[in-house]
C-alpha cells in the first residue's frame, strides 16, 4: 500500500472538492430520472426489463462462447448451459417485457412474503423491539398479498416504482454529497465527528 501524499507536490496540492459538479449533476440527472419513473412506472418498468434482458443477453452469449472456447475446462458444459439459460431469459424479456415484468414481480412478491414471515419469526423472539420487528413482518405481508392480488396491474408498474425510489434516494444522496464536497469534504465519506 502506497501513501498517495508522498507524490504530491507541496507547491500544487489538490483543490478541496474539485469535481463536486460532476457529482451533483449525477445528482441532479438520477433526481431527475427518479422522478420521470415515478411519473410514468409503466415506461420505466419498460425500460428495466430491457436492460435486464440485454445484460442476460449479453452474459449468455459470452458465457457460450466461453464453454466452447475452452475445450479443456472442467466447467464447459456448465458454462454452455448457462449460457443458453441466460439467452433464453434475456431473448423472453427482450421480445415479451410483459411477461418478464410479471415474473420480477412475482419474485418480489414472494420475497416479501417470506422477509415477513421470518421477521415475525424473529421479533417473537426478540425482548426490546419485539412490536416493530413483528409490525415490519406484518406490513411485508400485507405488501406482499397487495402485489399478488393486483398481478397482472402491479407487474406493469411496480418494478418502475422501484427504479424510481432507487433513483431519487441516489441523486439525493450524491446531491449532499457534492455540497459537502464543495466545501473541501472528501466525496460520499462520512462527515468527521
Amino acid at each position: 500500500m502506497t501513501d498517495t501524499s508522498l507524490n504530491q507536490d507541496p507547491l500544487h496540492p489538490p483543490a478541496a472538492g474539485a469535481g463536486w459538479g460532476w457529482i451533483l449533476a449525477y445528482g441532479v440527472l438520477s433526481i431527475v430520472l427518479g422522478m420521470l419513473a415515478f411519473l410514468n412506472p409503466f415506461a420505466a418498468t419498460y425500460a428495466a426489463t430491457m436492460v435486464i434482458g440485454a445484460f442476460f443477453i449479453a452474459a449468455g452469449l459470452v458465457s457460450v462462447a466461453a464453454g466452447i472456447a475452452g475445450k479443456d475446462h472442467e466447467g464447459r458444459g456448465y458454462a454452455i448451459g448457462f449460457g443458453l439459460l441466460s439467452l433464453v431469459i434475456g431473448l423472453l424479456m427482450a421480445f415479451s417485457p410483459g411477461t418478464a415484468a410479471v415474473s420480477l414481480t412475482l419474485l418480489v412478491a414472494i420475497w416479501l412474503g417470506i422477509r415477513g414471515a421470518l421477521e415475525i419469526g424473529l421479533g417473537a423472539r426478540f425482548r426490546r423491539g419485539r412490536g416493530l420487528m413483528i409490525a415490519l413482518g406484518v406490513i411485508n405481508i400485507l405488501l406482499a398479498v397487495y402485489v399478488l392480488a393486483t398481478l397482472p396491474w402491479s407487474a406493469l408498474t411496480l418494478p418502475g416504482f422501484i427504479l424510481g425510489i432507487s433513483f431519487l434516494l441516489g441523486g439525493v444522496t450524491a446531491v449532499v454529497s457534492a455540497l459537502h464536497h464543495k466545501k473541501g469534504a472528501k466525496p460520499f465519506a462520512a462527515p468527521e465527528v
